[in-house]
This record gives structure tokens, sequence and C-alpha cells, in this order.
């Protein structure tokens, strides 16, 4: 059974910084494409990042490129998201999610959140402007 616990979250002022951690158990962190998905107030969900070493990379979104990233540490089986230089827009709950490498395909698939069959119950970040 897979199981994915986020922490992190907060409330932080625009330009600041925060890492969400994943701590996941039952994945697979050779075979298996871990992620982030968020929803903003209002929004639909939206994916984000992701990191497999089955698929060969990681995966970012236009909205977080050059700002997010995405690490993985399989020794303590935790994934992190280092966010930096945060707007208002980045206010959302932020989902990590998991999925078996075959059913996921290509790092770009990452893009939809529909992606994952496994979350965690997500973390609250919210950016003061």
């Amino acid at each position: 059974e897979v199981q994915l616990v986020e922490s992190g979250g907060g409330l932080v002022q625009a330009g600041g910084s925060l890492r969400l951690s994943c701590a996941t158990s039952g994945v697979n962190f050779y075979g298996d494409v871990i992620g982030w998905v968020r929803q903003a107030p209002g929004k639909e969900r939206e994916g984000i990042s992701c990191i497999s070493s089955a698929l060969g990379g990681t995966y970012y979104a236009d909205s977080v490129k050059g700002r997010f990233t995405i690490i993985s540490d399989k020794d303590k089986k935790t994934v992190y998201l280092q966010m930096d230089n945060l707007t208002s827009e980045d206010t959302a709950v932020y989902y990590c999610a998991a999925e078996q490498a075959p059913f996921v395909s290509h790092l770009q698939n990452c893009r939809s959140p529909l992606w994952p069959t496994n979350w965690g119950r997500g973390t609250q970040v919210t950016v003061s402007s």
C-alpha cells in the first residue's frame, strides 16, 4: 500500500521560499513517478512537477519552471519540492502523488492532474502579497 504524507506548508510573503516534504511508504523510487499536483482556490488541479528514474528525469510546468525544484532522496524515501520566489499565484493546496512509471509513460504527462492514482492529503501554501 502506498502512503504519502506531505508537510512544510504554511504562510509566506511574496518573494519568499518554502520547502515541502513528502514522506513515502510503499513507493518504488526506481520504478515509480513521484510528483506534486496543486489546486488553487476556485481552480482545477494542476500538475506542476514530477520526477522519475524510470522515465529519466523531471518535469516542471511552465508556471513554476525556474522557481521550483523537485528533489528525490531515495535513502530517506522522501521527495521535496523547493519553492523559491513565491507569488500569490502559488497559493494552493499542494498534493504529493505517485504512480507506476508505465502508467504515466512520459514525463510530459505530469502536466495533467489525472496521472496519479496515489495521493497524499495535501498541505496548504498561502503566499501573501
